[in-house]
């Protein structure tokens, strides 16, 4: 089975700047807007700063919510497929997705998720412009590993704290 990868965020490194939302609006809509972005901003904690973006999941929420059939899941990379003729913007892959991922064109009433700038050779924009490298494109096992490797540290940390 192929590994997806998808872009995430490292939430030490990412200061709320927005860039990505811009970035990502601007390459694929050609407006400086970040209501047309497929990745999100959102604010974790009052000081950490989190990116949203589509995680590429297995057997997609989404695709399988859909009752027009407007998304589909290219087994080439994993990326969400949209027919705007299909698409009414009815939301119910919104409502699927558990990563709050997809969003509603303002404009078009139909809905965007990030193909991973599909359309570039050097992959998703948000990634190469993101001014302290808090974007990265990682797959799900990679992810894993790195939460693995936290967890022992922080335990570590909580041992040596204790003696």
């Amino acid at each position: 089975m192929v590994k997806h990868e998808f872009v995430t965020v490292d939430p030490d490194k990412c200061v709320g700047c927005r860039i990505c939302e811009y970035v990502c609006s601007l390459h694929k809509d050609k407006v400086f807007n970040p209501t047309r972005s497929r990745i999100r901003v959102i604010r974790v904690y009052p000081t950490t700063n989190a990116s949203l973006t589509c995680r590429l999941c297995e057997d997609a929420p989404c695709v399988i919510a859909c009752p027009r059939k407007a998304l589909t899941q290219s087994e080439e990379n994993g990326v969400i497929l949209i027919d705007d003729d299909l698409c009414n913007g009815c939301g119910w892959c919104i409502e699927a997705c558990d990563f709050g991922a997809i969003c509603l064109d303002p404009d078009k009433k139909v809905v965007r998720i990030c193909d991973l700038c599909s359309d570039r050779e050097n992959g998703p924009i948000c990634v190469e412009w993101c001014p302290d490298e808090a974007l990265e494109l990682t797959t799900k096992d990679i992810l894993s590993q790195k939460a693995r490797i936290d967890a022992i540290q922080r335990l570590i940390k909580a041992a040596e704290a204790s003696t």
